[in-house]
């Protein structure tokens, strides 16, 4: 029988390093296009170091945040820093210390491999030669290909050279795995990894693929319309999800009274319950309830993900 371990930390808190440093800051930031709200008074600290992953479905206001912070969009309301610098304010030294890599991979078609380098080393003074050796050979490119020649997976392997050699003290990663095969997918993230990137500096991981996040997050951040459900580490949220399967001979239990519920299906007349933050207690109210059976299973980390997102879309889940 599965235990669900109860949750002890406060919400939304994660711990800052011993200078009190974050990377990222915003306070009651928000965002508005007419009539749509993206950010909503979003309250964010990221701390220096690791790896943060940030999770949430379309239209969770992720690329609105990055945008935001990365200077090419002015809040409506709030305000947000980024590596100590209001974001309205970046300087092109400010810039410098941040990398970007997106799921486009673009980069002039028209250029050689060899004309990139020689632009970006021009551009930052802080360019590590060895790093970029390092993570580009894994893709063999070649240095007079010419960038429209290269593969989507080898324009990604690129794109991360290029942002890890530039020496960045905050790397954001928005989808750069979208549209890559298996073998390009598999490559990118050996690239990150094995560059202990994370000892070095700060990565912003965005994705939807779950099994991303496990393999390389050590910090989940979710966000939905613009605000912060989550920030804990990824197996500290999967901890604090239970999925429950019960049998009821007559009428389940109707799905308001249920406590900490996510999501419920019926599949071939069982119930299958998605709660949070609930204890072995839980087993104690299905039978109260009139289940007849009751099981408890772990949870993956993208069905508790998707659980907590479906939470305010209960009633879409019942079978």
């Amino acid at each position: 029988m599965a235990v669900i371990a109860p949750h002890i930390a406060a919400p939304y808190v994660i711990t800052a390093n011993d200078d009190g440093e974050y990377v990222i800051e915003t306070r009651a930031l928000s965002k508005r296009y007419g009539r749509k709200l993206a950010l909503d008074g979003l309250d964010l600290r990221i701390p220096r170091g690791r790896i943060h992953a940030i999770v949430g479905a379309n239209g969770a206001g992720k690329s609105t945040l990055f945008r935001l912070l990365l200077g090419f969009l002015a809040p409506s309301s709030g305000s947000a820093r980024i590596l100590g610098r209001d974001s309205q304010r970046l300087t092109p030294d400010d810039r410098g210390r941040i990398g970007f890599v997106n799921e486009e991979h673009t980069l002039p078609e028209w250029m050689s491999v060899a004309a990139v380098i020689a632009m970006q080393r021009h551009h930052y003074p802080r360019w590590n030669q060895a790093t970029y050796d390092s993570v580009a050979g894994n893709y063999h490119l070649l240095p007079e290909q010419k960038v429209g020649q290269l593969s989507r997976g080898e324009r990604a392997g690129f794109n991360l050279a290029l942002a890890l050699a530039q020496s960045p003290e905050l790397l954001i990663l928005d989808e750069p795995t979208l549209g890559l095969d298996v073998v390009a997918k598999r490559a990118f993230l050996e690239s990150l990894l094995h560059t202990n990137l994370s000892e070095r500096c700060t990565v912003i991981y965005c994705s939807h693929q779950m099994e991303e996040i496990e393999r390389v997050a050590d910090n989940l951040i979710v966000l939905e319309r613009g605000r912060l459900r989550n920030m804990s580490p990824p197996d500290e949220f999967c901890a604090r999800v239970g999925h429950w399967i019960a049998e009821f001979p007559f009428r389940a239990p109707e799905a308001a009274l249920v406590p900490g519920l996510l999501q419920v299906q019926q599949i071939d007349g069982l119930h299958h319950y998605l709660v949070l933050d609930q204890g072995p207690d839980f087993e104690h109210f299905l039978y109260a309830a009139g289940a007849r059976s009751v099981h408890g299973m772990p949870v993956s980390l993208d069905r508790a993900v998707n659980g907590l997102l479906a939470q305010n879309h209960i009633g879409a889940g019942r079978g």
